[in-house]
């Protein structure tokens, strides 16, 4: 049975339409995450759903007596009314303490708030989040979520990916979080070009389907370029009379066959001509660091020594306040430790994209500013100009002579993105960098940064981008000290469940989290005191698990080029037995490294 129906819906705003002729419903217990580029018409397509947009033509049908809520994308909350009054309303505090599911949505939303505040005292993340919390409260047959999992961390999003996923409501929800789409969607919905093309799973059903409707249609253009190649050889043959006349129509099908990209390319991957690093990349020797200055905030780090080197790709992962964008400031050298120090090395050539915007001349033009940076930049093989940059990064066409000053949040950040990496850095140091870009744009970013060869260090709580471009993951768990994570996300998530860290939520007048309730606090500093280490030994285990580290990746990139060899050498078999050989000695050294490393890590507690 349908809840919501859309019988040829057609809507535009100015020139632009968004919606064509569109005919949908929605089913009750239907789960469908919808997808497609910034501005393309999924906010739109949504508010139609919701009834808070009236399309231009074509009918909308709601069942009657349907509970819809909505979480738009604009704040309406009243700036006078506490946080208890707006998420709860007018229970009682017996009546909803006792309710397990009301607590628990609390203690994972807005576990950091007290329900006290005012909500026009609160900041734009804390409003979004209170909204939320409240329409999950609420009993509706119909949730309609547009970009729920802005300014939650990667806790809270797999928390509500669960919660959302366990409920009976059906679900339309507009995320760019793939990893988010694939845990809540059963459905999938593309806007493109006015159309909603429906797909059935989630994100990496969706990719799969995609690739083979577009398989399907190169086979097809294939048979057509074919068709045409014989048409033209037949006319080239025919008498002078008949091929004089379309001689021109002859020449531009050549040139359309000539041009004709496939349906689906490959995008090369973007190789910056970056300045040898050298040993030496970050090196924090008995670093303390507070996140409000010296001895002021929460305890970020407590006399951690640690290295960052050459090619490291790393994820830093932990919760909303737990100091992550201070330990890339901290390594920017925009803030100095309490104590200890940071070791720069001397080629060091730095990107830092912070969550705040850079100042950019709003009177200049998108092309010129990145011009300004650098015209062309060689990639591989390939020389790019700055133009077809802006393009592989959303700034189509007009859209690269825009005035700075018009445009958008998401907008300006991947303009400055590719300012930064115009400069041709070799280290990079990303904060958040996909806010609000869609799918898409996240592609292209990927493969930007998957032959980079830099030092990447990201922040980001979009954990399929996290797991996408760095090869491990570290946490900030609240004990001062960067873990290391050999089970990425997942093992955080486990971590934190079982209570093993301190928790980084300071609030008031709500329970703690679900998965924290009854667990006692780790001190901070309790595990160096558990495994008995002094400075000085932990410092010296750090250095031994970097190079154990630096070997695996030597040892790993030894057992690709073997392995190449051997495909080469397939029907020579005196080479291929010596090549093997190589192989198993080779793979032999890689088990006892990683046998070391273990044992390394285990003595550091990590």
């Amino acid at each position: 049975m349908n809840l919501v129906n859309l019988e040829s819906v057609s809507h535009a705003y100015g020139p632009k339409p968004l919606l064509s002729d569109v005919s949908l419903g929605v089913e009750a217990g239907e789960r469908i995450g919808v997808v497609g580029r910034n501005g393309g018409g999924k906010t739109t397509l949504l508010s139609v759903l919701a009834g808070t947009v009236r399309p231009d033509s074509g009918r909308v049908t709601h069942n009657r007596g349907l509970r819809v809520g909505f979480l738009s994308q604009q704040d309406t909350l009243d700036p006078g009314a506490t946080v208890g009054e707006i998420v709860l309303g007018g229970l009682a505090e017996h009546e909803w303490a006792g309710d397990q599911r009301v607590r628990e949505i609390l203690a994972n939303l807005i576990g950091d708030l007290d329900l006290g505040s005012r909500a026009g005292d609160l900041s734009g993340g804390e409003r979004r989040r209170t909204a939320l919390a409240k329409l999950l409260i609420d009993d509706h047959d119909l949730i309609m979520l547009d970009e729920p999992t802005n300014h939650l961390d990667i806790e809270a999003i797999a928390w509500l990916a669960g919660h959302l996923a366990g409920s009976k409501s059906a679900l339309v929800v507009v995320t760019h979080d793939r990893w988010f789409l694939d845990a809540v969607s059963t459905r999938t919905w593309e806007v493109v070009d006015g159309r909603v093309e429906r797909y059935e799973g989630g994100y990496a059903a969706y990719v799969l389907a995609k690739a083979e409707r577009a398989r399907i249609a190169q086979a097809a253009e294939e048979r057509r370029q074919n068709l045409m190649r014989k048409e033209i050889a037949w006319l080239r043959r025919g008498p002078p009379a008949r091929t004089s006349k379309p001689k021109f129509r002859i020449e531009a099908a050549q040139a359309l066959i000539a041009n004709e990209p496939p349906a689906r390319e490959t995008v090369e991957l973007m190789r910056f001509a970056a300045a040898r690093l050298g040993k030496t990349v970050y090196d924090l020797e008995n670093v303390t660091l507070h996140a409000g200055g010296p001895g002021a905030g929460p305890l970020v780090l407590d006399h951690l020594t640690w290295q960052f080197g050459p090619g490291d790709r790393i994820g830093l992962i932990g919760v909303n306040g737990s100091g992550k964008s201070s330990v890339l400031r901290l390594l920017a050298d925009t803030i100095k430790p309490d104590s200890g120090r940071v070791v720069r090395g001397k080629t060091v050539r730095l990107a830092h994209l912070s969550q705040e915007l850079g100042e950019v001349d709003p009177s200049r033009r998108v092309l010129e500013s990145v011009e300004e940076v650098r015209k062309y930049l060689q990639l591989g093989k390939r020389e790019w100009t700055a133009s077809q940059l802006l393009e592989r990064l959303g700034f189509r066409g007009d859209a690269q002579w825009k005035v700075i000053g018009d445009l958008s949040g998401g907008e300006r950040r991947r303009l400055q993105l590719l300012r930064l990496l115009m400069d041709d850095p070799n280290v990079l140091l990303l904060d958040e960098p996909t806010n609000d870009l869609d799918i898409e744009t996240l592609n292209e970013l990927e493969d930007l940064l998957d032959g980079w060869p830099g030092t990447l260090i990201l922040v980001s709580h979009d954990r399929y981008f996290l797991e996408r471009v760095t090869d491990r993951c570290v946490a900030l768990l609240g004990d001062g000290k960067l873990s290391l994570l050999p089970g990425g996300v997942d093992e955080y998530l486990e971590r934190r469940a079982a209570g093993t860290a301190v928790t980084a939520r300071l609030g008031a007048g709500v329970p703690a989290p679900a998965a924290e309730a009854g667990v006692p606090a780790a001190p901070a500093g309790a595990a160096a005191e558990q495994g008995g280490l002094s400075a000085k030994e932990e410092r010296e285990l750090r250095k031994e698990l970097n190079r154990l580290e630096r070997q695996l990746d030597k040892l790993s990139d030894q057992e690709s080029r073997l392995h190449a060899a051997m495909a080469d050498a397939a029907s020579d078999y005196a080479k291929l037995g010596s090549l093997d050989a190589q192989l198993r000695e080779i793979t032999a050294q890689k088990d006892t490294v990683e046998a070391e490393w273990l044992e390394v890590a285990d003595r550091l507690g990590d």
